[in-house]
């Protein structure tokens, strides 16, 4: 995951020796260790004596989702990507750096949680197996009940009406569960950078309007933009869940610098830090 790479080499969060299953490592004994601890495995290979110690298995959940819906395919000239490219990359790049934290990560309504340093390859796998089906058509994320604790983080561009997004995450949000959401929008989503007359469909082109002067328009639609997207925040802020913009045309790696802020205001990941420059 190249731009999860750009951003700290890894955050260095949650994973730590403690009771569990996993394989944390190996590590030379010491004498205020009970001898039952001795891998006599490891030992036999080495004049040192080896404890092998599992992971803490404490690490927080947290449910990612996607906007793959037709919304998402819109790439202005402005762009490099279309929104749907663009939102998986976060959403990965995200599960990259969680699981790096020490994090469990899993698709909402899709997959069971995971910390295998896999985990990113998996939900990559699991998008691409269910491409084309109904389970990725809809533009609003499952309203599912999530356990405590857990986190959610949402990329879309949030064109749904507010009052069903605002619905749809205060289900999610519970029990205690914290979330991050990253509208994803095009630059030409947000100026409707046009003179003339122009034609514009609808997601799914069955919708279709002409306008004779686009310019005469643009304030209004901004305007509109800009209450629309106040509305999805202020539903966001009422249940204490963070609200990040990100453009197309900008790196990927920006919302990114900013979820990891977030997270570790709430005590998710503890700090990153930039491996070079961010590009």
């Amino acid at each position: 995951m190249r731009v999860s790479s750009t951003i700290a080499h890894g955050i260095h969060g949650r994973r730590r020796p403690g009771p569990g299953e996993t394989f944390w490592q190996f590590r030379q004994y010491e004498r205020t260790d009970a001898a039952q601890l001795i891998d006599w495995r490891r030992s036999a290979s080495s004049d040192q004596l080896y404890i092998r110690e599992s992971e803490w298995e404490a690490a927080h959940t947290f449910w990612l989702w996607a906007n793959t819906s037709v919304s998402m395919d819109f790439r202005s000239d402005l762009a490099s990507t279309t929104k749907r490219d663009r939102a998986i990359v976060l959403m990965l790049a995200a599960a990259e750096l969680l699981v790096n934290g020490g994090e469990r990560v899993a698709l909402l309504g899709l997959t069971r949680p995971s910390a295998s340093r896999h985990a990113a390859r998996r939900l990559a796998e699991t998008l691409a197996g269910l491409s084309g089906t109904p389970q990725l058509a809809h533009s609003l994320p499952p309203a599912e009940s999530l356990s405590r604790f857990s986190g959610v983080v949402l990329v879309s561009d949030f064109l749904d009406p507010p009052e069903a997004i605002a619905e749809v995450l205060a289900t999610l949000a519970g029990s205690d569960v914290t979330g991050h959401l990253i509208q994803v929008l095009d630059p030409a989503e947000e100026t409707l950078p046009y003179d003339g007359r122009a034609e514009f469909l609808s997601p799914g082109q069955d919708q279709r309007w002409v306008a004779d002067r686009v310019e005469s328009v643009r304030d209004a639609y901004i305007d509109k933009l800009q209450a629309h997207r106040a509305a999805i925040a202020d539903a966001a802020r009422r249940i204490g869940w963070n609200f990040i913009v990100h453009h197309t045309d900008r790196p990927a790696t920006e919302p990114l610098l900013n979820l990891i802020v977030r997270l570790q205001n709430a005590g998710h990941g503890a700090k990153a830090a930039l491996a070079g420059g961010l590009t």
